[in-house]
């Protein structure tokens, strides 16, 4: 087989076309180095760099200025101005003003106020994708586990979550590197769909304060609207809601895939919930739900001894840094007992990604319990994956009945939950 070069390497990633597996691409370009300089733009593939990267507060986020000097008309579109006016594509100090509000708001407490829901919801859906007659984990859990958690968090009612996968998966198109002009119109539409449902809530929320964040920043934005305009609070909202389960969707299938794939860590997750940590952060470095960023230079600098020029691009490609040989010692082995795991898959620095912690738990609780209640679990054929590489997940993962044990354990029905009666099914 003739190696891929590095130009063939940058088309392959950049392809509308979706890109089935990244890593090969990735293992190209880092046999040129951490740092390649290709026509201008800067492809940094290294662990050190990358995180050096994110950690310069030198370095820009890809804000207005940037999509100004790329793209005369973006303001037509509502979904790039959304994700512009939010702290995802802020720089200091409009950044450091949002990101301390959302803080304030998005603490640990809260997220370690949701572990009882998070694992009441996972029983409840484990119950109910015993029922499917075509179970699948993407649609019957990965998704719907997610939404009811960052909806809960937010403050948004369980009789509206239904439409934001829609949404979701419409808006973030325009997160990709590339997407195209039908992408754009549906994304803007959703963007519309989207601010008017947060502009219902938050007169709901006026007229009924809740202990969420809906009601949070709305407070925030009330109290001084120099600390956040309404713009900024639309933005915000539809970036936490948005990358509230897109991210954690991602982790959940590719979790499932990986540890089916490799069936004794399967068995040893199940009979040892206890090692979700260290298997969550395996999950994370092999298979980062997020794959690439992009960020720009300030003034000319040195990176890993490429000389990168004043207000160059760099795309940080986060899931070859999980990878890179120099970091991690068989970096392709799935190996959850690795020392030193720190996987760059959530970012670093300043832009670190605010849901993390969140994600995390939901994973950690979400993975074991699968496992346990379907002990012969396996994902059947016509799997499928997300025609995306920034956001890296599947669309599918239909789940082979026949090979699954409905009888599920007492052991297995969590805390506050209550056991449902599996229907039982006979194998074929």
């Amino acid at each position: 087989m003739v190696p891929m070069d590095a130009v063939d390497a940058v088309r392959m990633l950049l392809s509308p076309r979706p890109v089935t597996d990244p890593h090969v691409a990735y293992a190209a370009l880092r046999a040129h180095g951490p740092v390649l300089d290709l026509d201008g733009t800067y492809f940094v593939s290294g662990y050190a760099a990358i995180d050096a990267v994110l950690r310069d507060p030198a370095v820009h986020a890809y804000d207005s200025a940037q999509l100004d000097r790329r793209w005369s008309d973006w303001r037509s579109n509502r979904a790039v101005e959304l994700f512009a006016d939010s702290m995802l594509r802020r720089n200091p100090p409009d950044h450091t003003r949002m990101r301390r509000l959302a803080s304030g708001v998005f603490t640990a407490r809260r997220v370690a106020g949701l572990r009882e829901l998070i694992e009441n919801q996972v029983g409840v859906l484990l119950a109910e994708l015993a029922q499917e007659p075509e179970p699948d984990f993407v649609a019957h859990l990965a998704y719907p586990l997610p939404i009811a958690v960052i909806c809960a968090l937010l403050g948004v009612p369980p009789a509206d979550r239904g439409q934001f996968r829609r949404l979701a998966e419409a808006l973030t198109a325009v997160l990709e590197v590339r997407f195209d002009e039908q992408q754009a119109r549906v994304a803007h539409q959703a963007a519309g769909e989207l601010e008017a449902y947060f502009r219902h809530l938050i007169e709901r929320r006026r007229a009924q304060p809740r202990d969420d964040l809906v009601t949070a920043l709305d407070a925030a934005h009330r109290q001084d609207g120099e600390r956040l305009s309404v713009q900024e609070l639309m933005a915000n909202l539809a970036l936490l809601l948005v990358a509230g389960f897109e991210t954690t969707t991602n982790l959940l299938g590719n979790g499932l895939v990986l540890l089916l794939e490799h069936p004794g860590h399967a068995r040893r997750l199940a009979a040892e919930p206890e090692r979700a940590p260290a298997y969550v952060e395996e999950i994370l470095r092999i298979d980062s739900p997020v794959q690439l960023t992009e960020r720009y230079a300030g003034p000319a600098f040195e990176l890993a001894g490429c000389p990168v020029a004043a207000g160059a691009e760099m795309i940080l490609l986060l899931g070859a840094a999980n990878r890179d040989p120099d970091r991690f010692a068989e970096p392709d082995r799935f190996d959850p007992d690795r020392p030193q795991n720190a996987p760059l898959s959530f970012g670093a620095g300043a832009h670190y990604c605010l849901g993390a912690p969140l994600a995390r738990l939901e994973a950690q609780i979400a993975l074991p319990a699968v496992l346990r209640r379907f002990p012969g679990l396996r994902l059947a054929g016509g799997r499928e994956r997300r025609q995306r590489l920034t956001l890296r997940g599947w669309a599918t993962l239909p789940l082979d009945p026949g090979s699954v044990d409905w009888e599920a354990p007492s052991a297995t029905v969590p805390s506050g939950g209550q056991a449902a009666e599996p229907r039982r099914r006979t194998t074929e």
